[in-house]
């Protein structure tokens, strides 16, 4: 199945992840540190990042972007609790191809994740 990284600056939201994920068989790498995330894709091939747009240092929108200077093929979907549409739109933009809101839903987000995986 794929690789996944999950970047959430709260712990326990990226562990949550992990678990519904890997019980659809896909291997998925959590982290609560944007520069640790960037790095592992710098030496890791990834089908899809998990991004939050608050996080701790930087936003999930730089963060897509500087994935996808290491690897313009890495599909992303963003996890948010303050849905706007300026942000949909910049997500967008730059590739993303999902958006979950937060609390996270387990059946949406295994039919988004899916989605995108397959697209």
């Amino acid at each position: 199945m794929a690789k996944i990284i999950v970047l959430d600056d709260v712990k326990d939201a990226g562990i949550l992840i992990k678990k519904i994920l890997e019980k659809k068989g896909h291997e998925v790498i959590p982290f609560t540190e944007e520069e640790e995330a960037i790095d592992y894709v710098k030496n890791n091939k990834v089908d899809l990042a998990i991004l939050d747009i608050k996080l701790k240092k930087m936003t999930g929108v730089e963060v897509l972007e500087e994935l996808k200077k290491i690897d313009p093929e890495i599909k992303a979907m963003m996890l948010t609790g303050y849905p706007t549409i300026d942000t949909a739109r910049q997500t967008l933009a730059l590739g993303a191809r999902e958006y979950c809101v937060k609390p996270i839903d387990k059946k949406e987000l295994e039919t988004k994740v899916e989605s995108v995986l397959n697209s």
